[in-house]
């Protein structure tokens, strides 16, 4: 019983504590409210196979790789753009999407089997398509979709560019 009462305590420590150490630059609730709105929409701009490969054809949308410069060099959907992640800013974002209302498509690793080394598999909750479709949303970006299926390199039908393609 001590035990339990000692790691209740030590949680609820920890929740109050955390709310005391003020950083402007870091908004957990408001990320966990952008989640929350934008949980049915992603789900409804989730894209097939053939619906991204259709949506690829318009010229104003903007095919955007949000992995790392070495694995989007190794091989990257052809025709994206490449900014990874980690150096997501406003600004960075504007120089390489025209509007908040263009539309993105957007694919990550977990998208693509058949090519451990430029598609490495990562947790599925921790799948960059989740993380970049949030990211964006915070920046004010509307008009977002997701390739959706789990596809072989080999045998999709979409094209690919990079070092490894053959």
């Amino acid at each position: 019983m001590k035990t339990l009462f000692f790691t209740l305590f030590l949680s609820v420590s920890s929740i109050l504590m955390a709310d005391q150490i003020p950083n402007r630059l870091i908004d957990y609730k408001e990320f966990q409210k952008i989640v929350v709105a934008s949980a049915s929409e992603r789900e409804s701009h989730r894209l097939t196979e053939p619906q991204f490969i259709e949506a690829m054809t318009d010229k104003t949308a903007v095919a955007l790789d949000a992995r790392s410069a070495s694995k989007y060099e190794l091989r990257h959907i052809r025709g994206a753009v490449n900014l990874q992640f980690t150096d997501f800013t406003a600004e960075t974002l504007a120089k390489i999407i025209p509007t908040k209302s263009s539309k993105i498509l957007i694919y990550c690793n977990n998208n693509f089997i058949g090519s451990p080394i430029s598609f490495a598999s990562k947790a599925p909750s921790a799948s960059l398509n989740i993380s970049t479709y949030t990211s964006l949303r915070s920046y004010g970006y509307t008009n977002i979709f997701e390739l959706g299926p789990l596809l072989n390199v080999r045998t999709t039908s979409i094209p690919f560019d990079g070092t490894e393609v053959k």
